[in-house]
């Protein structure tokens, strides 16, 4: 399975998705024209590499910010990653955040209670 990579704009994130390894990032900023179009290649992408995971699963979120409609798909990531875990693999998710940035905290704090998934929130200095 080859590997994801599609860099930044100053609309989408950069993509790290690494099949060999098993680490996944977002890294940037998320507010793309349509939102369908960007995300839906990361959703097959992991449902492909569901199929056959490396022994561990990590996947770090370092979003800036992220509109609406990017958040329905950030949650279709996590919904994926919770298939994972549930199934007896190993997935570990870190949601990273500025630590000026509350909002961002909250979000991730949120997401953290919809899905039955580990995601450790980890501050950065930005």
């Amino acid at each position: 399975m080859e590997s994801l990579i599609i860099e930044n704009t100053n609309k989408t994130p950069k993509v790290f998705f690494n099949a060999l390894n098993g680490k996944m990032e977002l890294t940037g900023r998320s507010i793309p024209e349509n939102s369908f179009q960007f995300y839906e290649p990361l959703l097959q992408w992991i449902d492909e590499y569901s199929k056959s995971p490396q022994e561990q699963t990590q996947f770090s979120f370092r979003l800036d910010y992220f509109n609406t409609s990017s958040s329905m798909y950030i949650l279709g990531i996590l919904k994926k990653l919770e298939r994972l875990h549930l199934d007896g693999k190993v997935v570990k998710v870190f949601w990273h955040y500025d630590s000026e940035d509350e909002d961002m905290l909250q979000t991730g704090e949120d997401l953290k209670q919809i899905v039955k998934i580990p995601i450790e929130m980890t501050e950065t200095e930005g």
